[in-house]
């Protein structure tokens, strides 16, 4: 009888301490959820920010594009006025 008192209260400390064992991997996996959830904001704002990025990037070009195509057809009025000049002189 006193060998299955022992014995019942060995399974009690094992099922206690099981019972602890899971109540911390709860814990720890909501812990872990929690820092997945920001992660993925954090993911979704910078796509935002990037996508941002991009859009000003591509709008930035074209704006460079637009004046180097300015540029050059300044140029090409120089040049035309400095050879019609050099033609006439």
């Amino acid at each position: 009888m006193e060998e299955l008192k022992t014995k019942n209260m060995e399974l009690i400390r094992e099922l206690t301490k099981s019972l602890q064992r899971e109540e911390n991997m709860k814990t720890e996996l909501q812990r872990l959820n929690q820092r997945l959830r920001v992660a993925e904001d954090a993911e979704e704002r910078l796509c935002s920010q990037l996508g941002e990025l991009e859009a000003e990037t591509v709008e930035q070009a074209n704006q460079y594009r637009t004046h180097l195509l300015a540029l050059m057809e300044q140029l090409e009025t120089a040049h035309k006025f400095i050879e019609s000049g050099c033609a006439n002189g």
